[in-house]
């Protein structure tokens, strides 16, 4: 029986904890002498009543334990509450932004998704932009925690083999989440820090570093200026966004376990060594394209392919060039980069290397047995045998996936988008990467052309993307809700 009092409990320690992170931006603004420092106090205090009335009418049930439907619950609706009582700010300032408008940016905000419907950003009040990098620095510390604590304990597509021994049931979930949270947080916030200082010595201006820094770190791909990193020109700059981009799709744990057991440990780690592969790979081939066939000088095509490649790839969605004038192979390459996600355990989204490393073992193991049909042949993960019902759960995850994909781009191109737009808005709000192809939501456009009820389709399907999809439709199954 799902335990609402125990859900409305946890809901409500992020609202109240989300109306103190509101008044940052409020602080700045009024230092700024914004008009908008009001709304976002408004949006605290709004936030602040929902959570204490929460926190008082479930007091109680604090001792009470989690259960599976209830993890589920309780991980969809904080992604969705955070998303409401975060697009307050957008709605309640004077910017001429619709309530659509307003969920949309917040979702893609905490999704990490990076996807905007403001065409004038530079000119937005500096709260209204460091509001826009907390929520994606948020969404993105989020999701780690979600992805090594929650998601194994649900077995949500294949997560179950980062399964440890002291998350093993579901009434651990919290004390787990508890242990984990803290070594991400320090993690976390000591590669923002690094990151931070290192735009900060590149050229950048402090306060844009400061956000760059937290979407950076988030993959996120929110930034201060209209065309993104292309704004700025700046060689070092782009360099140390492709370093931390990198760094970022990482497992995060991966960083603690090197400063125990020394670099070694990051080289063990097949997933680590699969994902930088593709990276080089993918950059390889769009900077030789670039530069054969004369469309920028050598240092132009290094730069620019490598930074949208791994900006596309770790679905952090920054633009340092319109990539739509760069021809039909980058353009496919990118597009199928969408898709492609970083480590298990780190702030990107998309397909985890980890699935298509599994995929591929079960393949090869299928290809075998047609060979040999007598022989035995075990598919292995990270040296570890892969177990029937991790198989099973990677399999479903990208079924469900394509699906997904199908029929969201389906839906889109009902709402009389074009084919490309919709198959590239459908591709980027399920992987959560940010900019489409096209005239419409391309690398220079926004989405704010977009009609309303094909934002609302992505914005569904952005919170489909960053949950792992399965953790939200399960919650639609009839069988979910009887005791």
């Amino acid at each position: 029986m799902i335990n609402f009092k125990i859900i409305l409990n946890v809901l409500g320690y992020l609202l109240i904890a989300l109306s103190f992170i509101l008044l940052i931006p409020a602080f700045l603004d009024l230092a700024f002498s914004n008009e908008t420092w009001q709304s976002f106090l408004i949006s605290s205090i709004i936030t602040l009543g929902f959570g204490i009335t929460f926190f008082i009418s479930t007091r109680n049930s604090a001792e009470n334990k989690i259960q599976t439907q209830d993890a589920f619950l309780i991980t969809t609706l904080s992604w969705v509450f955070i998303c409401i009582f975060g697009s307050l700010p957008f709605f309640l300032a004077n910017l001429n932004i619709s309530f659509t408008d307003s969920i949309f940016e917040s979702m893609s905000g905490i999704t990490t998704t990076g996807s905007t419907i403001l065409s004038n950003i530079k000119s937005m009040p500096e709260g209204i932009l460091l509001w826009r990098g907390l929520l994606q620095w948020i969404g993105g510390v989020g999701i780690i925690v979600m992805a090594i604590s929650i998601l194994p304990v649900l077995q949500v597509g294949g997560m179950q083999v980062f399964r440890t021994e002291s998350s093993d049931t579901t009434e651990k979930i919290l004390p787990r989440t508890a242990q984990v949270s803290f070594a991400v947080i320090i993690i976390y916030l000591s590669l923002t820090v690094l990151c931070f200082i290192s735009y900060w010595l590149s050229g950048m201006r402090l306060f844009e570093s400061l956000v760059h820094s937290m979407t950076t770190i988030a993959t996120g791909g929110f930034s201060t200026r209209n065309d993104s990193f292309a704004s700025f020109n700046n060689r070092s700059t782009e360099y140390i966004a492709i370093l931390f981009m990198i760094l970022s799709s990482l497992p995060i744990l991966i960083y603690l376990e090197v400063t125990r057991n020394g670099i070694k440990s990051f080289f063990r780690d097949t997933q680590i060594k699969t994902f930088l592969i593709i990276i080089f790979v993918s950059s390889l081939l769009v900077i030789s394209y670039l530069w054969i066939f004369d469309l920028k000088n050598f240092e132009q095509s290094l730069r620019h392919g490598a930074f949208n490649v791994v900006s596309i790839i770790t679905g952090t969605g920054y633009t340092s060039d319109n990539y739509n004038l760069w021809g039909p192979f980058p353009i496919y390459l990118l597009f199928f980069g969408m898709f492609v996600g970083g480590c298990a355990g780190s702030t990107t989204c998309g397909i985890k290397v980890f699935r298509f490393q599994i995929l591929f073992e079960t393949l090869k193991m299928q290809i075998q047995k047609l060979l040999h049909p007598h022989g035995v042949f075990v598919p292995h993960y990270n040296h570890r045998k892969i177990q029937d019902e991790v198989t099973s759960s990677v399999m479903s995850f990208f079924f469900i996936f394509i699906l997904s994909f199908i029929t969201i781009t389906l839906l889109l191109s009902m709402t009389e988008l074009d084919f490309v737009t919709s198959l590239s808005a459908a591709a980027t709000s399920l992987a959560n990467v940010g900019p489409g192809l096209g005239a419409t939501i391309g690398p220079e456009n926004s989405f704010y052309a977009v009609s309303d009820p094909a934002k609302w389709i992505l914005i569904f399907s952005m919170l489909l993307g960053r949950l792992e999809i399965l953790t939200v439709l399960v919650i639609f199954h009839p069988a979910f809700w009887k005791k």
